[in-house]
């Protein structure tokens, strides 16, 4: 709440990558904080755009599929956009991962910035004017 009233950030990128959902923290805390993130924001003046991230496949279908609702849903219910998978593009790729097969490399920033792009361009042209 400090960083934003002191920056006074236009536009906040908010992205939680997978590690909450690795440490098994609840998805309705998850839900929670990402919310809370999002108001906190907008009180500030601040327009919103939300990174969805997915889990590992060897987390199981169900439990993957429920960590990217809370993207999707919030994306709904707050009426931020949504980048539905920022790595989308990337996990497939030789050396576009580091060993962890977690984060991304720097072989990866073009096409990370290819998923961002169409959705954070329009947000940019709005506060230009």
């Amino acid at each position: 709440p400090q960083a934003l009233q002191r920056f006074r950030p236009s536009i906040l990128i908010l992205e939680l990558g997978s590690n909450d959902g690795l440490r098994g923290l609840d998805f309705g805390t998850i839900r929670g904080n990402l919310a809370s993130m999002i108001d906190l924001a907008r009180d500030n003046g601040c327009r919103v755009l939300l990174i969805g991230m997915h889990m590992p496949p060897n987390f199981g279908k169900a439990f993957t599929e429920r960590f990217h609702a809370i993207f999707t849903g919030l994306s709904q219910d707050k009426a931020v956009p949504l980048v539905p998978f920022l790595l989308e593009g990337v996990v497939d790729r030789p050396g576009w991962l580091q060993e962890d097969r977690l984060h991304p490399t720097a072989l990866a920033q073009p096409r990370m910035l290819e998923n961002v792009w169409p959705l954070l361009q329009p947000l940019l042209q709005r506060i230009s004017k």
